[in-house]
């Protein structure tokens, strides 16, 4: 199947060419890889692009996940999530000892905590100074225990509540403590889309500004795309293109995420065609797209959280080599309508890659292998 003959009778002979010789792909190589009908082949390009960076890994992490608040100023469409304020039905608001003792349950429960995982809404009263006391409380109880906490949205929230730079901001939450970002809020980039669906929210030149920003500090951070909704192929493609170029200039970013748009909950309702069995190879699509087009970023992410634990274990064939970790706790997909499990064992998780035909990398919140399942 993998020969040049396979592919010119397919349309992605440049591609193939391009892909086996370690050559960029562009804008419209991407509408290539999403138009042709052969989806196996799109996904064997991208699982020879995986292989040659990670052979046979496949990557997790023994983490707890900390959805702080889902009380939030933004107003975006499609989210499930968030509640105006503290007095609606199903919002909470964790105090920084609610988190510390998820966080001491935690590690007195796993079998060592490589990652801490904080993220929330972007709530309008709790100020910077709240997040540092937290991020200092947590470093005092676990000095080693790396911290990855607020997207960038959340980086522009906490400054605009201050009156300060965004890059202040970040100078301070790592002074006190952060060590790494996960890549929440990117969504879409496209301008006018991004007006319909997310129009309070940071947009896309300062979401980009502010990775740049911090991994200008050493601060490491994980990049997103939703899709899945009323994106079209070319606005995935567009998307991908930035990231690539904001990761050719300040090259801190870790890993890629696409995150599937899950309707079951949110006030954007879709057309069937969208919302069938089909969107599970889309999916797998866009995963193998990512792999192959962002070709300056190292991991690509099956968030088995909201593509589910199947779909999960199949995008490890279609250019994934990473799956996230145990979590035990998590809200935001689960409120849009996530049917997976709330948090897997280390054991779970280590059997779900060997079962898929790879080997598990035990890896800390920064990508650094600790050592392989047992």
């Amino acid at each position: 199947m993998f020969t040049a003959e396979y592919y010119d009778a397919r349309g992605l002979l440049s591609i193939y060419k391009k892909v086996t010789s370690g050559e960029r792909l562009n804008f419209e190589d991407g509408i290539g890889l999403f138009n042709c009908p052969d989806l196996a082949a799109v996904g064997a390009l991208a699982h020879h692009a995986r292989t040659a960076l990670h052979g046979d890994a496949v990557y997790y992490v023994v983490n707890r996940q900390i959805n702080y608040t889902n009380v939030c100023v933004n107003n975006c469409i499609f989210c499930a999530f968030r509640r105006d304020s503290e007095s609606d039905d199903g919002a909470f608001a964790l105090s920084a000892q609610d988190i510390l003792q998820r966080v001491r349950a935690a590690h007195d429960s796993l079998s060592r905590l490589d990652e801490l995982h904080i993220v929330g809404g972007c709530h309008p009263a709790l100020p910077l100074s709240w997040f540092e006391a937290l991020l200092r409380a947590v470093c005092g109880d676990y000095p080693d225990l790396p911290i990855k906490a607020f997207t960038p949205v959340e980086i522009a929230h906490f400054a605009k509540l201050a009156g300060i730079s965004t890059h202040t901001v970040l100078q301070r939450l790592k002074a006190a403590g952060l060590a790494m970002m996960p890549g929440g809020g990117a969504e879409i980039f496209d301008e006018n889309l991004r007006t319909r669906l997310c129009p309070r929210k940071a947009d896309a030149e300062d979401w980009l500004r502010i990775s740049g920003e911090a991994h200008s500090l050493g601060i490491k951070t994980n990049c997103t795309m939703l899709f899945g909704h009323l994106e079209t192929c070319a606005q995935r493609v567009d998307h991908l293109c930035r990231l690539r170029e904001q990761q050719d200039k300040s090259g801190g970013f870790a890993c890629f995420i696409p995150l599937p748009f899950l309707m079951e909950n949110s006030a954007l309702k879709l057309p069937e065609a969208q919302s069938g069995q089909i969107r599970g190879l889309d999916q797998l699509r866009t995963v193998a797209v990512a792999r192959l087009m962002l070709d300056n970023i190292p991991h690509i992410k099956a968030y088995w959280v909201m593509l589910g634990e199947k779909t999960a274990q199949t995008a490890l064939w279609y250019g994934a080599d990473d799956l996230d970790g145990t979590i035990i706790e998590e809200h935001i997909g689960h409120m849009a309508g996530a049917h997976s499990a709330n948090g897997m064992t280390l054991r779970e998780l280590e059997s779900m890659i060997r079962l898929s035909g790879f080997r598990p990398v035990r890896r800390n919140a920064v990508f650094d292998a600790l050592e392989s399942g047992q």
